[in-house]
């Protein structure tokens, strides 16, 4: 049995999900999550949680699922985290941080974190302070892209953004941290964002609080 996430846009119309699942269980897919990224303009982003009994059912649920009308599918991935719980995992993150004891740990395990909970391909702290990539997990980029993504991307003073959609950025005010998330499989979407945001903010008042 293998675990895929799957997107896709539908209309948002009565019915239209109900199809999908029927779809995914028409070639013995089993749907075991479901979450609402997006919502606007008559359309709905959908993230699946499917469990299929082998990889080579996976075209032939896209298939299945793409004859649904008015239904796309945006992308397919493996979910390497078969543990993961799309409901519980933010506020686990949340109640880790506000235990840690020192700026570095807490760094550490909120970077750790976000890379699980939020299948990132890298993540990175920047001091805003002192310009300075302070943490980073996966292939992160390196200080001068990092300093110049910071510039031309986000004012810090005002919170107005012009991201791409596979990096995501949070601001910690207090601390003068910012963490950084990229996924070039899979582009962060409203609710993910909003999830980082109230993240950030309970570390940055438990990171603003330790002196060491």
């Amino acid at each position: 049995m293998a675990r895929y996430v799957m997107r896709i846009w539908l209309d948002d119309r009565p019915g239209a999900l109900g199809a999908v699942a029927s779809r995914i269980g028409s070639v013995k897919g089993d749907l075991v999550g479901i979450e609402i990224l997006e919502r606007g303009a008559g359309r709905v982003i959908d993230e699946l949680i499917v469990d299929l009994p082998n990889d080579e059912m996976v075209d032939l649920m896209v298939r299945e699922v793409q004859e649904v009308d008015g239904v796309d599918v945006e992308n397919v991935s493996i979910e390497p985290n078969s543990e993961k719980d799309l409901r519980l995992d933010p506020i686990l993150t949340a109640a880790a941080i506000v235990e840690k004891e020192s700026r570095a740990e807490l760094i550490d395990e909120l970077l750790a974190r976000l890379s699980f909970d939020y299948a990132a391909q890298w993540v990175a702290a920047f001091d805003m302070s002192n310009n300075v990539v302070i943490a980073s997990k996966g292939a992160a980029p390196v200080q001068g892209w990092v300093d110049a993504y910071l510039k031309g991307v986000a004012n810090v003073s005002t919170g107005k953004r012009n991201e791409p959609s596979d990096v995501t950025l949070v601001l910690m005010r207090r601390s003068k941290v910012a963490l950084l998330l990229g996924r070039p499989e899979r582009p962060f979407r409203d609710l993910e964002r909003a999830q980082l945001e109230a993240i950030a903010r309970i570390g940055d008042v438990k990171l603003s609080s330790l002196t060491n």
